[in-house]
């Protein structure tokens, strides 16, 4: 829960609302006399401090640049490891290779990127997600120049391997920031462009690399792709502030107001000389302040927070990492909490939705080539990477319906449950997408193995590949974050590390299993094993909240 509340206000608005609030439930309104920070006619989730520094008050340009530095991040660190597909027959031809082997450049990147945010998420939790923007993007820079150069298969794999390593903080580190600077009724918008930005960058990357092979050779793409990280890395460091903010939990709140109601006694009894009433044998009157508090106005948003919307980043955010008292112990955490999600259903639920969702895209890249180089298309790279325009179109489509849609359910579920928001209520806005996701695959699957017209595979079939992992990923992410919102870094880690170690077992047997069995096989399998994970959001709808309580009492809750 993000609302800081101790266990007496927690029961007092329990009994007001006749709801029980769990951990991602959030309270979307004001409660008999409790009245929060507001946004026009949002309660503000997280409660923003009344610090100018805090990024939740951060002034819209701030907020901007911030998101802009580190969405080129995301974009930049996911274009070149999955822009190879186009290239596969230079490779097999400059390398002495073969198409097995040259697929396996894009698996390793991916297998290794997965487990490499085993270092960086810990290194953002203890120092910030500035230093691991700025040194993730060094080591994607030597990587780039390395694969430019490269003269054989090995050197070109150690390559690989280097950008896996660099690559991971596209995968966890945008989430967190923005959890850090926007609030829970922004988020499904900023998500959803956080995915397409990422996701983006695997279709763009085929586009240029395609077409780059073809004119001037494929080393100058790689030289492209090193300007492209440089003139990132410039961004972070002249437009991306530390955006990591303490917030207290519910145990400090409560602590800090004992002290401060312990020093405000002790001044007052000072200042009248009269005791403490129980102490003399007097009664204590409690006056409700139902009938006294003033509903909410924007004079009194203001006063709670006058910084709200103006704020800007202090001197020490801009520093190359911020000091931890206690690094060893945090990053400790961050490397065992990962493990300790897989227990949690909604952990679970939304890894393999997110795996199985993208390897419905990887299917594409891989075997695009494989494809339409072949009779009867005989296509060049540049018309086999050109054809990834159309998974692009329709990810835009997704960004354009997926974040508003999924939030619109969320806030009308919302308004009927008497503002009171589950992280659950998102979840029926995955129906169209998932219908979208059977749909390309079937077009896919059937229009490859059959020699369809090409028009039919790329319109319809890559289009709606397109639009579904856009769609389906950000939303099972959104409602992981929302139900378990202070390990969102290590709840990134553990997705992304079960959907990249699928992708590599994906990348590792798709080629001979194509081979042997053609097309329809692979492909629709992977289609019924989306369904199959998607349609457990069923059961999440209606018992999510009872997996939210197993884990109330949780440590993760506390981080």
């Amino acid at each position: 829960m993000e609302m800081n509340y101790d266990a007496a206000e927690l029961h007092q608005i329990e009994q007001e609302l006749h709801q029980e609030i769990l951990p991602g439930t959030e309270i979307m309104t004001d409660v008999g006399s409790h009245h929060f920070v507001k946004g026009g006619s949002h309660v503000l989730v997280p409660q923003p401090s009344d610090d100018p520094h805090d990024p939740l008050n951060w002034s819209p340009l701030w907020k901007g640049l911030a998101i802009t530095a580190v969405s080129s991040v995301s974009f930049m660190q996911g274009f070149g490891p999955l822009a190879l597909a186009p290239m596969f027959p230079y490779y097999i031809e400059d390398f002495h290779s073969n198409l097995a082997d040259v697929v396996k450049f894009t698996g390793v990147a991916i297998l290794v990127l997965g487990f490499s945010n085993f270092i960086w998420v810990p290194l953002s939790t203890s120092f910030g997600r500035r230093p691991v923007l700025l040194a993730s993007q060094i080591i994607c820079l030597v990587s780039s120049i390395w694969r430019a150069t490269a003269k054989d298969y090995s050197s070109f794999m150690g390559a690989c391997v280097l950008n896996g390593i660099g690559a991971g903080p596209a995968e966890s580190i945008q989430p967190a920031v923005i959890a850090d600077m926007f609030f829970l009724h922004d988020r499904g918008f900023w998500n959803t462009l956080y995915w397409v930005f990422y996701m983006g960058s695997l279709m763009v990357g085929p586009i240029i690399s395609g077409s780059m092979s073809l004119h001037v050779g494929w080393r100058n793409f790689w030289w492209l792709n090193t300007a492209l990280i440089a003139a990132s890395f410039l961004m972070v460091l002249f437009m991306f502030p530390e955006t990591k903010w303490h917030r207290m939990h519910p145990n400090e709140v409560t602590q800090h107001l004992k002290v401060a109601d312990v020093s405000n006694e002790k001044t007052a009894e000072k200042a009248t000389g009269i005791e403490d009433p129980e102490k003399l044998g007097g009664d204590v009157t409690k006056v409700p302040t139902h009938a006294t508090m003033p509903e909410i106005t924007h004079q009194a948003t203001a006063e709670r927070d006058p910084y709200l919307g103006k704020g800007t980043p202090s001197k020490q955010q801009w520093k190359l990492f911020q000091p931890n008292p206690n690094p060893l112990k945090a990053i400790a955490l961050d490397l065992w909490i990962p493990w300790k999600l897989f227990a949690f259903p909604i952990v679970e639920f939304a890894a393999f939705v997110v795996s199985w969702s993208c390897s419905s895209f990887l299917t594409l890249n891989l075997t695009q080539s494989q494809n339409f180089a072949a009779p009867p298309y005989n296509f060049n790279s540049q018309s086999i990477g050109f054809m990834n325009f159309a998974i692009l179109a329709g990810a835009m489509i997704g960004l354009a319906t997926a974040g508003p849609f999924s939030d619109w359910v969320s806030d009308r579920a919302t308004k009927r449950n008497g503002g009171i928001r589950e992280p659950e209520m998102r979840l029926p806005a995955m129906i169209p997408y998932v219908l979208v996701m059977m749909l390309g695959n079937f077009v896919v699957a059937f229009g490859y193995e059959q020699k369809w017209p090409w028009e039919a595979i790329v319109i319809i079939g890559y289009a709606c590949a397109g639009l579904q992992v856009a769609a389906l990923p950000a939303m099972v992410n959104t409602y992981a974050v929302d139900s378990y919102k202070p390990v969102a870094g290590s709840l990134m880690v553990a997705i992304t590390v079960n959907k990249n170690v699928w992708g590599y077992g994906f990348a590792e047997f798709i080629t001979p299993w194509i081979i042997k069995d053609g097309f329809v096989p692979p492909i629709m399998t992977n289609m019924c094993l989306v369904t199959l994970w998607c349609s457990f959001g069923i059961v999440f709808y209606f018992y999510g909240k009872t997996f939210r309580r197993w884990s109330r009492n949780s440590s993760v809750h506390q981080m």
